[in-house]
């Protein structure tokens, strides 16, 4: 099934007060309590399963749907979307609470057409939540657009990304209250898989735990921040544009560049660490574009300034955060920071001597884009070489510079390697942990572990403040 959704010429959108008083309002707090304990109800799949809680199952949807239709007025922009979610539910319901289906309503919904500052949206859908649930519940998020105007500036230009929709909290059900920092239609339950035409990101969640992670470890290890980084410790609304920028030059790298055949958004079975370079690609890209973009004098002041902000969140977030956040189980984002921290060490800009942190700002750039440049060749070789010698080729990459586990087979190159059996024998070969923390990166997590934790469910309304009181440092 296909629908077409036409745009309105022009739309009001509801201000942020509003939405905050939407949350406190009745009906919100009523479609929020029977999405939770309809929640109860439902298993992985996201059906009711027992006879017994179908009645109360259809009390809530009831209550869902009197909501939805109780607010759909403050949200015009998404009238269509809101009146086949009630159509949704009540079907959901006639049927017997099955595994839902919520095509029609996802189809319709389709915040990139209203990239808007400050618009809201109300979303209900059963879905997983990335990095928070993996059941397809009913979950409900009061969200609103963050679109300022040096990012229409970008996007309307070179950095065109049109599926790419930046938003912020305002409330929501327990699979939000968690470390999930995205909303993706392919997580909603549906009959068929559509052509999926957004993607919304968190900028709220990613900004207030990077500034959390920052400050505690800017302390714990000594790290002197220079003056226009140390902004962000204070600055909410400024740490969150700056992920703006870099999460839309990110997401559209995933499909450009010199890539191998098959896109790496696509699923597919193969070494951990391979994702480990894509993403790490994809984030190098923003720096890189970032580096061009602060020296472009054609380019407005605010874009020039935020680009020297990206180019200190990519380092740090990664450095910092991606690599000691997340079990030790094929963490491929933990092993991208790993490995940027061992090129900034091993190219001399990032040091630890006398248990304190130093990065040489007026170096930093070129050593960074030149690991960006090295993934990039690897990516443009790929199209000349076999699956095998690709996967060869980036495990020799990864590991020129980041140690791996002495019991790899990997390691021991490619004759200890069962190359003449299918690629998911060579998969099975990598080991969970196949690239161990370094023993800075132990003693550091022991003492970020805390901090970290903390920041599940974070919003850019909370606290940044350490929540075990000033941060002990690495020499103490």
């Amino acid at each position: 099934m296909t629908q077409t959704v036409t745009a309105p010429e022009s739309i009001a959108p509801t201000s942020a007060p509003d939405l905050e008083a939407i949350a406190h309002g009745s009906a919100w707090l009523q479609l929020k309590r029977a999405a939770t304990e309809l929640q109860g109800l439902q298993i992985k799949d996201g059906s009711v399963p027992e006879a017994a809680d179908l009645p109360r199952a259809g009390e809530l949807v009831a209550a869902i749907t009197a909501s939805v239709e109780a607010l759909a007025p403050s949200f015009p922009h998404d009238a269509e979307y809101l009146s086949l979610l009630v159509e949704d539910f009540r079907r959901w319901a006639a049927t017997g609470f099955g595994v839902p289906d919520f095509l029609d309503s996802l189809l319709a919904f389709q915040p990139q057409a209203h990239r808007i500052d400050g618009l809201g949206h109300l979303v209900v859908f059963p879905m997983y939540t990335q990095n928070g649930s993996s059941n397809r519940f009913v979950e409900a998020v009061l969200i609103k657009v963050v679109w300022p105007e040096f990012i229409a500036e970008l996007e309307a230009g070179a950095y065109s990304n049109r599926l790419f929709v930046p938003i912020n909290f305002i409330d929501f059900t327990p699979g939000y209250d968690t470390n999930s920092a995205v909303l993706f239609p392919e997580s909603v339950a549906v009959r068929e898989t559509p052509k999926f035409t957004w993607g919304a990101i968190f900028q709220d969640r990613e900004a207030a735990r990077f500034r959390k992670v920052l400050k505690a470890a800017a302390e714990i290890t000594s790290l002197e921040l220079p003056a226009d980084a140390a902004e962000f410790l204070d600055d909410q609304k400024l740490t969150q544009e700056t992920f703006v920028m870099w999460d839309l030059i990110h997401d559209r790298t995933h499909m450009r560049g010199d890539l191998p055949f098959d896109p790496f958004m696509i699923k597919q079975r193969m070494p951990y660490f391979l994702y480990s370079l894509e993403e790490l690609r994809c984030d190098l890209t923003a720096f890189s574009e970032s580096v061009k973009l602060e020296k472009d004098e054609n380019a407005s002041e605010d874009v020039r300034k935020y680009a020297k902000l990206v180019q200190y969140a990519v380092i740090f977030d990664r450095i910092f955060r991606f690599a000691i956040t997340g079990s030790r189980v094929r963490n491929y984002d933990g092993l991208g920071g790993q490995l940027l921290f061992a090129w900034m060490h091993q190219h001399h800009v990032l040091h630890w001597t006398d248990t304190k942190l130093t990065i040489d700002w007026d170096e930093v750039a070129d050593v960074v884009v030149a690991l960006g440049e090295k993934i990039h060749d690897l990516y443009w070789r790929s199209i000349d070489r076999p699956k095998t010698a690709h996967w060869l080729a980036a495990y020799e990459l990864v590991s020129e510079t980041v140690t791996p586990n002495p019991a790899s087979v990997w390691a021991k190159g490619p004759d200890a390697l069962p190359l003449n059996e299918p690629p998911r024998a060579l998969t099975d070969q990598v080991l969970d942990d196949e690239f161990p923390l370094s023993m800075f990166y132990e003693a550091l997590e022991k003492k970020m572990r805390t901090v970290i934790e903390s920041t599940t469910g974070i919003t850019g309304k909370d606290s940044i403040a350490d929540p075990a009181g000033t941060a002990e440092t690495m020499g103490a």
